[in-house]
């Protein structure tokens, strides 16, 4: 009201008088107050500013020690499970590397052999609810970490690569005096990629190759067109800026939370079972080689044909174990391209609320629609 009854009064050469105006002594008044108030009003906000520029300041030099502190925490203690795992287990050295592996004699009479082969970013601890069960089945059950995974070494810098890990998968084979075998394959996730990349390479007799008598995925991303990635992993798989610092602050809290979105709601793990999947993660570092590894991402759209191809020209046995309720494949979309593109391959779609960890989520479900398709041929 008092700018507008100034603007007013600048513009009237015949200033109003008595109550309803201003005469110039009042005007001048106003004015004076008005600026007043207005320097006291931008002396209290300059204030409050150096206030909170100072609080910033304090609280960035109280969070530098800290961050210092968290970089450098020891990855968690190993739970019992986790560390009977890997007491169960062995080691060999790929190139300078060291792969940790596990090799169980199971079911005598038989001579079959199943390697199974695990997804990202966990382990092949993945695989423990269904081990004894394959072990009453078959000869032997093997399962290794890839490297970069679980207690397996985790190099960095290194380019991580799809065709690094079937190297090691041949090279593990080789140590194992099992070249000359037939292997059964059992794979999940990120494995189902590594597993169509040694097909390519049996399907085509390359040396070394791995001699499989069967191939069975499970809920990965074999079809870049119907993969759906997480936000996370679409940030960090293009190794961007923010990448090594994201890395450096993954946690227990965000890993648990974004490891839960791709179970089902009924089928959600344990808070032990999360902490030894984090626990896995975190040994020998393995946070900080995250990014690199999800170069595979973009590995399977440039060499789509060479891995999709190897599926649709095999003549080995196929099967696929499904999990439906999969954010990161989903249904249906995911399943009739399967089907449209592998016709002779054989399917088990597991309960609806089962999603993108079948192994772990429905164990018996998984174990018996496998023992189903190796008892089939």
């Amino acid at each position: 009201m008092v700018q507008r009854k100034l603007q007013q009064n600048h513009h009237s050469p015949e200033k109003p008088s008595g109550k309803g105006g201003l005469n110039e002594s009042q005007e001048l008044e106003v004015t004076i107050v008005f600026q007043v108030e207005k320097g006291l009003g931008t002396k209290t906000l300059g204030q409050r500013k150096d206030q909170m520029k100072e609080w910033w300041i304090q609280v960035g030099l109280l969070s530098v020690p800290l961050l210092a502190v968290y970089l450098h925490i020891p990855p968690p203690k190993l739970s019992p499970a986790l560390h009977s795992w890997r007491a169960s287990g062995r080691y060999f050295t790929y190139k300078t590397q060291n792969i940790f592996y596990r090799d169980s004699s199971g079911a005598l009479g038989s001579s079959d052999i199943v390697v199974l082969l695990h997804g990202f970013p966990t382990s092949s601890y993945d695989w423990y609810k269904i081990w004894e069960g394959l072990t009453q089945r078959f000869q032997r059950v093997i399962a290794l970490d890839f490297v970069g995974f679980g207690f397996s070494d985790k190099p960095r810098p290194h380019r991580y690569s799809i065709f690094e890990q079937a190297n090691i998968v041949e090279g593990l084979l080789g140590h194992l005096g099992l070249r000359n075998q037939r292997i059964n394959l059992l794979s999940h996730d990120y494995g189902d990629t590594v597993a169509q990349e040694l097909l390519h390479r049996y399907e085509h007799n390359k040396t070394g190759c791995v001699l499989i008598n069967s191939l069975c995925l499970s809920n990965g991303g074999i079809f870049p067109e119907t993969h759906y990635p997480r936000f996370i992993q679409k940030i960090l798989k293009d190794g961007g800026p923010l990448s090594p610092i994201i890395t450096r602050l993954m946690n227990y809290y965000f890993f648990s939370r974004g490891l839960g979105a791709v179970f089902g709601p009924y089928t959600q793990p344990s808070a032990a079972e999360y902490w030894d999947m984090w626990t896995a993660i975190r040994t020998n570092d393995g946070n900080l080689v995250v990014d690199s590894i999800l170069q595979y991402i973009n590995q399977r759209k440039k060499h789509r044909d060479r891995w999709v191809g190897a599926l649709t020209s095999t003549s080995v046995p196929l099967h696929l174990i499904y999990g439906p309720l999969d954010p990161v494949n989903p249904y249906p979309e995911f399943l009739q391209l399967y089907r449209k593109l592998l016709p002779a391959s054989t399917v088990s779609v597991l309960d609806d609320h089962i999603s993108h960890y079948p192994q772990l989520e429905d164990p018996m479900g998984f174990l018996n629609a496998y023992l189903n398709f190796i008892n089939s041929f």
